[in-house]
């Protein structure tokens, strides 16, 4: 009952990457990197276990960015023919590479670090992806010539990975989809089934992650511009309960979504944020409980499992740990309070 969990990114260490920064340039090169991130990725284990986290993923210690890290090994992609496009219907611009011909996989991209952290914990491992309406919200296409054709391709180029991953002993895929969040319609119109295709033929637990973005100054003028309640949810909710995802990943700590649009998820797990990512303010496991105590009006506890509202790479590790711990604190103090049933 109320088993933990994150949404996934974790901040990587000084000697791995440039703090506190999206996109961090390395600070490695060549084996020297690739040793930092495995000792960085097995750092970051220890670090979800010891505060108590019960379903863990690698902290994405081997990615610059959740979207460009699986692109990196993706034939089809022209990396040097960037151009300027609007993310999040042009929330912010941001230079990105060009589809240029037809896209293949170059072989597995995240087998490596997925098989290391399955080698070195014995609890459930998550391991999140880039949904397909996101991966397409954040490249330019000048060999498709349709969007939604490109992001069901995508969507197969994802189902290949995501079935490695689960015969490598994954327990959890998760595709992240902040893009969910903007494009209501076309999710109901092609979203969700660009999901089931990712997720077509696996056994393990399936998820998708939905946020209002990481702690960035872009993000945080847009939820200031939603008024005084976030309903976005509500447009795509009900879809989603009736779709062959199993989990659904969201934000509640410190947000305007009303809580009584849980209720529209039912049947699902609810991976209810309960840590503001957007804040270096550590959230005392009371306040933890408190929060997941509000959400079990709507939903049944068995089916909630407390977690990050968003991923944590662009905070201070010191801040981004007091917050691990937190997380797990509270649920902890939860599970007790109920008689651990």
């Amino acid at each position: 009952m109320l088993e933990t969990t994150i949404a996934g990114s974790l901040p990587k260490p000084f000697w791995l990457a440039t703090p506190k920064t999206l996109w961090a340039p390395w600070a490695q090169q060549g084996e020297a990197l690739a040793e930092a991130k495995r000792d960085a990725t097995l750092l970051i284990l220890k670090e979800q276990e010891d505060a108590g986290i019960d379903i863990v993923t690698d902290g994405e210690q081997s990615r610059q960015h959740f979207v460009h890290g699986f692109l990196e090994r993706i034939d089809g992609i022209d990396f040097a023919r960037r151009v300027p496009m609007g993310i999040r219907k042009n929330r912010y611009t941001a230079e990105v590479p060009t589809v240029v011909a037809a896209l293949r996989r170059k072989g597995p991209v995240h087998r490596t670090e997925a098989a290391l952290a399955r080698a070195h914990t014995r609890r459930r491992l998550k391991f999140t992806l880039p949904g397909p309406m996101t991966i397409i919200d954040t490249i330019a296409d000048a060999h498709y010539g349709d969007r939604v054709k490109m992001a069901m391709r995508f969507a197969e180029l994802l189902n290949e990975e995501a079935r490695e991953l689960e015969a490598l002993g994954v327990d959890v895929i998760q595709f992240d989809e902040p893009a969910f969040n903007v494009y209501m319609d076309e999710v109901k119109e092609w979203g969700i089934e660009a999901l089931h295709r990712a997720r077509a033929g696996l056994a393990c637990k399936t998820a998708v992650h939905i946020c209002y973005g990481y702690g960035i100054k872009a993000n945080i003028d847009w939820k200031q511009s939603l008024g005084s309640e976030w309903r976005q949810y509500e447009e795509i909710f009900p879809a989603l309960a009736q779709s062959r995802i199993d989990q659904v990943s969201l934000e509640c700590a410190n947000s305007r979504v009303p809580l009584n649009l849980l209720a529209l998820l039912k049947g699902k797990d609810v991976l209810l944020g309960v840590i503001d990512v957007a804040s270096d303010k550590i959230e005392t496991p009371q306040e933890v409980a408190a929060t997941i105590r509000r959400a079990m009006e709507f939903v049944p506890v068995e089916r909630i499992q407390p977690c990050t509202n968003c991923g944590m790479a662009p905070l201070d590790r010191h801040v981004a740990h007091g917050k691990l711990q937190a997380l797990g604190a509270g649920a902890a103090l939860l599970r007790q309070e109920l008689g651990g049933r």
